[in-house]
Parts: C-alpha cells; structure tokens; sequence
C-alpha cells in the first residue's frame, strides 16, 4: 500500500505541470459546486423569508363557518409538547369593520394577538414607527402606517370602530397609541392592530376562544407532515390546518425548480471533472508503460499496479477538492461584497453550509478516486512481455 502511494506520488509530481492542470480543474469544479449551491440555498431561504418569513406557516381553524376554537390555550400546550418541527405559535384573531373619527370613515381589517408570542411571527414591535407603544391596555389599538394618512391621525386620537359581525358590540371607542409600517402597502392600509382581549370583548366572545392558532416552522418544507402529525394529535373533526404550501404553490414550484436547476449544474461539473481525470490517467498509463513493465517484471503485482492510479486520483482529488473549498468561499464573499443593493446588503443574501462545503469536497474526492479506476484496471492489464515486445 505504502509502495504503490509512494509510486503514484511519484508519477505524479514527475509531470507537474499536468498535475497542475488536473487540480485547477477539479478546483474549478469545486469551486462551481459550492458556489452555485451556496448562492441558490441563499437566494431560496431570501425568498421563503421575504414571502412567508412574517406571516403563518400553519393556521387551525374551526371548519365550521362562523366558529371559534375553544380552550385554545391547551391546544396550543398539546403541540408545544407533541412537535418538534414548531418554531412559534400564537392565536390570533382576524375580524373586519369600519373605523371612523369625524366625518371620515374607512373599512380596515381588524387584528386581535397575543403579543408576546405574536411577535416572533409578525414582528410588530420592531415595525413601530414614530414614538409609538405597543397597546398594554384595553381599547388601546395600532394602524398602518397609510391609515395615519388617511385618517389624518395622531398618538392619542381617540376613533371609534364598528364591526361587520352582528353579534359584536357597536361605537367602540378606541384609543391610538401607535402606528405600524408593515412594508406592504395593503396593510400599511387596512390594518388596525390590538391585544387578544379587545378583540374578544369586541366580538362579545369568551376569553377561551380564539378564530385562529398560527405557527412558523423550523423547516417550513415539513409543513405538510407537520399538519398531519397536528390534526394527528389534536384528533378533533371539528379543527382544520392550512399550510403556506397550499396558498403558495407557485412559490413552492419555483423554489423546486431552482433546487433541481442547481443539482443539474453540479451532477455535470461533476461529471465533467471525471472524464477528464479519467481521460488524462488513460494517458499517464500509456505514458508510464514502460514503467508499470519494469515494476511488474521487479514483481508488484496487478493489484499493487491498480492501486497506483487510484492513490493519484485520489491524491488529485484531495488538493483539487482542497483549492476548490477556497475558491469557491472566495467567489462567495467577492460576490457579496460587490453585488450590493443601494443600502450596501447583498443582492442575495449567501448561505455558507458547512456540512453542504464538505460534502461537496467529499463528492469530488470520490469522483476523482472513481475517475482512476478505468486506467487503474487498464494498468492491471498491462503485460510485461508486451511491454518488452514494444520497447
């Protein structure tokens, strides 16, 4: 084992430029590998981020028109303890109404949460604008940001609301404490903003009661099975899940479509990386006949030939899997500091995965080790006394 390493490094270094060669080529196709993996992997999460990465990822419901789910708070107990796959959860309620002050009346979507948890989805107190405060008592409400316009509010302004559902209470008068801007101008328009309670009291409905529970995800690609293992759990008729999936198709579709573009463009780099190391050692076998004769002849065997070839494409593969790492993290950080947007961020945001880093450098070892066993077997082959016959 020893000779043939030995041998092989060798061989190796007495062709040093073409060694060179070899491994600038499979660095190159590492280097691709990583960076086409890494930019696609960034841009993906980007996009989950920007399209569901402030909004739910799973939303029950009652399936029954209408209807509230009861003792919400030990559903929301019993899928805390039963999924692992559960990155934050909050109930939520989601009405709609006309608010007034003055003259001036507009129709607005009404929004009740539970701030302490609603945050880590919607991010509300991170979106406040203008001395704003977040609503801690009853009646207290926030507006988007356009609604300020609009409505030509201020911090304080007293506003009344009605709302669509007949059952509710009517003329509530509410008390802005804050303003919103969601970066999205539909909301920036339509929404108003407050704590669970008000909106229960409002709607003259039970403390224990809520319309939705909603929830973002760890791995938002598990929704489904998340669903299922939920409604699994919970095992009540009445309770119905709707994932991101099922109202994003077309995103889904397109990030798939992205995945398999990338995968495609890294099975022929790859592939590409192993005829031309096995292309150039078929060479090197011819090249070194003489030799693999004078070796086999002094009595190493097939075998011991064989294994040769394979510690050069291994040895090939080892550096060229090595400069490509530092390559292609290279591309990646001149990528991120020169493609910038206006505000000086990356146009697309870089997921550097190590585990994805090395399993593309295993890859290409692999590749290039199996790569050598055509002219490893070629070599095996090779007779002394054709050898000799030859000269």
């Amino acid at each position: 084992m020893k000779l043939a390493f030995n041998i092989a490094k060798r061989f190796l270094l007495s062709a040093k430029k073409q060694t060179i060669v070899i491994i600038l080529g499979i660095a190159v196709g590492v280097s691709v590998q990583v960076f086409i993996g890494s930019l696609i992997s960034g841009l993906q999460k980007d996009l989950v981020d920007t399209t569901i990465g402030s909004q739910s990822q799973i939303t029950l419901a009652n399936d029954e028109s209408n209807q509230y789910i009861d003792d919400y708070t030990n559903i929301i107990a019993n899928i805390n303890d039963n999924q692992s796959n559960i990155k934050s959860i909050t109930p939520t309620i989601t009405t709609s109404g006309q608010l007034s002050i003055n003259e001036d009346n507009e129709n607005i979507v009404f929004r009740g949460f539970e701030f302490s948890s609603a945050n880590e989805i919607y991010k509300i107190e991170e979106k406040l604008v203008e001395n704003s405060t977040m609503p801690n008592s009853s009646n207290e409400i926030l507006l988007g940001l356009n609604l300020k316009e609009t409505l030509d509010l201020k911090i304080n302004d007293k506003v009344y609301y009605n709302d669509n559902n007949p059952s509710a209470k009517s003329n509530v008068e509410l008390t802005v404490v804050g303003f919103v801007d969601f970066k999205v101008l539909d909301l920036n328009s339509s929404w108003v903003v407050s704590n669970l309670e008000t909106t229960q009291d409002i709607l003259n409905i039970q403390t224990t009661e809520t319309l939705n529970v909603e929830m973002q995800l760890k791995d938002v690609f598990e929704a489904a099975n998340t669903r299922d293992s939920i409604l699994l759990t919970l095992n009540q008729s009445n309770i119905e899940a709707v994932t991101w999936i099922e109202k994003n198709e077309d995103l889904l579709a397109g990030l798939e479509g992205q995945s398999i573009s990338s995968l495609m463009i890294q099975i022929f780099v790859i592939i590409s990386v192993v005829l031309g190391i096995s292309s150039v050692l078929a060479i090197t076998v011819l090249q070194k006949s003489k030799q693999l004769g004078i070796l086999k002849a002094m009595g190493i065997k097939d075998c011991g030939a064989s294994k040769i070839f394979l510690f050069e494409g291994f040895i090939l593969g080892l550096f060229g899997a090595i400069m490509g790492i530092l390559l292609g993290i290279s591309l990646l950080f001149v990528f991120s500091t020169f493609a910038t947007t206006s505000d000086g961020s990356p146009v697309v945001p870089l997921d550097i995965n190590p585990s994805f880093i090395a399993l593309s450098a295993l890859i290409a070892l692999t590749a290039s080790t199996l790569a050598a066993l055509s002219p490893a077997i070629k070599s095996s082959k090779l007779s002394v006394i054709e050898v000799i016959r030859n000269g």
